[in-house]
């Protein structure tokens, strides 16, 4: 999900959970969907109604005749209600660690003959510093929420930061965990593999017209 990118399925159910209020345009839904789940990144243009068309395709949502403005309104169907409220009753996950960029980043370092892996890290951990700070201030400047709208920047904004300082912890456990290896001697960089099977692209054939 920016967590929430791309054709997710908690864009498709946002922007159903939308249109419970009544019908919306394009552009309003996706003004909609912003100031209503404290999105750092809007959606764009073609992401909403790319996600649009897949849900009238699937019975979720129909399309109205464009009005007197040339505005098309989308509208939720009763299937598109039960998908919503189903939605709502399950759990959410974070996506897969094993697939982020930082820790991918940070394995691949360690494996790495020649490679300043302290610095990797340190140059890392000031970013995320970096990150947290501004997560705070915006706290601070958010205040006490008056309105829905801003009690949902809050929660948003509490997430990034109780997910950035496990950022950190998980950093400084990385390091306690190279010194230990590094002092035991136990840390060797992996050398390429050289017992995998040869299933690479193959080379490509030279015609015999083509040579010299």
């Amino acid at each position: 999900m920016t967590w929430i990118g791309g054709d997710t399925v908690s864009v498709r159910q946002s922007l159903l959970a939308i249109l419970q209020l009544g019908p919306c345009y394009g552009y309003q839904l996706g003004a909609e969907f912003t100031r209503r789940s404290g999105a750092s990144v809007p959606l764009n243009a073609g992401q909403i109604y790319n996600t649009l068309d897949r849900l009238e395709r699937d019975a979720l949502v129909t399309k109205r005749e464009p009005d007197a403005d040339g505005q098309v309104f989308y509208e939720i169907t009763a299937a598109g209600r039960r998908d919503v409220a189903d939605w709502f009753g399950s759990s959410e996950s974070r996506p897969d660690s094993q697939r982020d960029d930082m820790p991918s980043k940070i394995a691949l370092a360690v494996t790495l003959p020649g490679l300043d892996v302290d610095a990797v890290i340190a140059a890392q951990r000031a970013a995320t510093a970096g990150a947290l700070a501004e997560h705070k201030s915006a706290l601070r400047q958010a205040g006490r929420p008056r309105s829905a709208e801003q009690l949902a920047t809050i929660v948003m904004i509490e997430s990034r930061i109780l997910a950035t300082e496990a950022d950190l912890v998980w950093l400084d456990s990385v390091v306690a965990y190279l010194r230990d290896a590094s002092g035991s001697g136990d840390l060797v960089p992996l050398p390429l593999r050289s017992d995998l099977p040869r299933r690479g692209r193959p080379a490509k054939s030279v015609e015999p017209d083509a040579i010299g």
